[in-house]
């Protein structure tokens, strides 16, 4: 019995990875509720600039649209359940924005009871996020150029 509970507890999420899993999540929070509060620009693009940043350099530079361009608009579409405005914003946008939305609790829970919900590790799930969000911003983004050119 004292070896079970000796093996559950080796299983156990370090403190510092129990605390950036709450880190990330209140930041995954913040950027939704960020995301809440911006008005969704109808062109497409340019809602970042309501935080006081610049146009899209690249853009400007090149005439084509960057890989992120459209993805604030997107995630304050999402967020508001227009699926489809913020489809057209930036389709890496919507998957990214309810996957973020879905990692909020997951973190939560995965800190609270010291281990990753459905994983031994939060490692694994959280660079796969990372990955498939690269992966389909870039994907998305060659469609997007193609499709305008």
């Amino acid at each position: 019995m004292t070896e079970r509970i000796r093996e559950a507890d080796d299983n156990r999420l370090a403190a510092s990875t129990r605390r950036g899993m709450v880190v990330l999540a209140v930041a995954l929070s913040t950027v939704l509720a960020v995301a809440c509060l911006l008005k969704p620009d109808p062109k497409g693009i340019g809602t970042h600039q309501q935080l006081g940043l610049p146009p899209c350099q690249f853009a400007r530079m090149t005439g084509h649209p960057c890989p992120s361009c459209g993805m604030t608009t997107a995630f304050a579409w999402t967020v508001r359940g227009e699926l489809g405005r913020a489809w057209g914003a930036n389709p890496a946008g919507v998957p990214l924005a309810l996957v973020c939305a879905a990692l909020v609790p997951w973190l939560l829970v995965g800190a609270a009871r010291g281990k990753a919900p459905g994983f031994r590790s939060p490692e694994p799930p959280l660079l796969g996020v990372v990955v498939a969000t690269v992966a389909v911003s870039l994907v998305s983004w060659t469609i997007r150029l193609l499709l305008s050119g």
